[in-house]
């Protein structure tokens, strides 16, 4: 193995019964002065883990940081929290930052960052919540591409046919030699991604089995298909409903172009975010999807800005 990332800021791992699950949580503890801020919650995307706001969590300014508890959890069945389900559903994730948040902020309002699926999921429980998020950050959580009523019958089909092939073994996460194997993954997803940083993660992000292979930290049940069309309309009535000040950060490479060929674009998603009472759109250049890996610097003092 390469060099290794040396991470500025350590994290403790806290255990959380959340829901009947053990959640699994980093907190990065500041020493708040008298008045204390709200804590800041950061949730991850698809296939990721709360260690990916490291670097994210060490650009910030000791001003900030020291003066703020942050708080990333594994979502269920990623990284070390449970949950080996057959399939995942939006709802379950809402509930679970609703225990999640009672557990470590009681009353308080948050601060709310998310990436990804996280972004997306951020973004409706702000809408389902309001008086719980005082600011909240979206990276990338575009939400999905409109669907029709008409797509449902397949849709079902289409899940009982996952369902099976998940309960045969056939999506089940490739497993690797070495960690090695597991770094040359990350550079590849993301080539962006230096050496160092990819080291830091791939032992974060995958655990050694006892044949000695290295398996990714997510449940394969992930690769499983929502049963449900995406309800655009509904997702909308709930952006509506969102009090707090919103920054949606985006990458300068379009991933919305590269996933959806022009059936859901950037544009698209602006109109979205016209709903939202108070949004405003920002951009990190040089980065792609994965921007907190890639741009670490220029997202912290854009945060920070914002939430300060």
């Amino acid at each position: 193995m390469g060099p290794m990332y040396k991470e500025k800021r350590t994290s403790r791992s806290e255990l959380v019964r959340i829901r009947s699950l053990s959640y699994h949580v980093r907190v990065w503890q500041g020493t708040p002065p008298g008045k204390t801020l709200p804590p800041l919650v950061m949730v991850h995307g698809w296939m990721d883990v709360a260690a990916s706001y490291q670097f994210m969590v060490d650009a910030l300014s000791d001003a900030f940081a020291e003066h703020r508890t942050l708080i990333a959890p594994d979502w269920r069945g990623f990284g070390l929290t449970d949950g080996n389900a057959d399939n995942y559903w939006l709802p379950d994730y809402l509930a679970d930052l609703d225990f999640l948040i009672d557990h470590y902020a009681k009353d308080q309002a948050i601060d709310l960052v998310g990436h990804s699926m996280g972004g997306n999921v951020a973004m409706v429980y702000a809408g389902v919540r309001p008086e719980r998020i005082r600011r909240l950050v979206n990276l990338e959580g575009f939400g999905l591409p409109p669907s029709l009523p008409a797509q449902a019958p397949t849709r079902y089909a289409k899940w009982m046919d996952q369902l099976k092939s998940l309960h045969r073994g056939e999506l089940d996460l490739k497993a690797y030699d070495d960690v090695t194997g597991v770094v040359r993954r990350l550079m590849k997803t993301n080539p962006r991604l230096s050496e160092d940083k990819a080291n830091w993660l791939a032992s974060h992000w995958s655990r050694q089995n006892a044949d000695g292979q290295w398996q990714i930290l997510g449940a394969p049940g992930h690769k499983v298909i929502n049963a449900n069309i995406y309800q655009a309309p509904e997702t909308l009535e709930i952006y509506k409903r969102i009090t707090a000040p919103v920054l949606a950060v985006e990458a300068s490479e379009d991933s919305l172009e590269k996933w959806n060929q022009g059936r859901y674009t950037l544009a698209d998603y602006h109109e979205r975010l016209k709903l939202v009472p108070n949004a405003r759109v920002a951009k990190i250049n040089d980065a792609g999807h994965m921007l907190h890996h890639d741009q670490p610097e220029q997202l912290a003092s854009m945060i920070e800005d914002f939430l300060s």
